[in-house]
């Protein structure tokens, strides 16, 4: 059996690839979904965003569970701001962290999923 790769006749199928083309996301697109996937690259990123999808937490909370110093939990924290994949919110002294929506919480179950199969 070959390990070949390319096609042994170098001839695209155009109106495939034209319609892939059009319906393309821009390269902005594309490297925004990359960061997204970078921030989940980590584990302990992950286990952050598994704990910010049962309950909404502080950095105290995320520390005590993950057994991290606040700095540490705070620098992971900021990198997944920086994806757009969590949210803060204020009271009072405490700043509370969530998930920013609905899709990084479907992306971590189907992660976990697939990851269980």
């Amino acid at each position: 059996m070959s390990n070949k790769i390319a096609c042994d006749v170098m001839s695209p199928h155009c109106n495939i690839v034209d319609d892939l083309r059009r319906d393309m996301p821009d390269r902005e697109t594309f490297d925004q979904c990359a960061t997204f996937f970078k921030a989940l690259s980590d584990p302990t990123r992950t286990r952050i965003i598994w704990a910010l999808n049962e309950h909404e937490l502080c950095v105290c909370d995320i520390c005590e569970l993950l057994g991290m110093t606040p700095s540490a939990i705070s620098h992971q924290l900021s990198g997944l701001k920086k994806a757009r994949m969590v949210k803060a919110r204020r009271e009072g002294k405490e700043i509370f962290y969530s998930l920013a929506d609905a899709h990084i919480s479907a992306m971590l179950i189907s992660g976990l999923d697939h990851t269980r199969e």
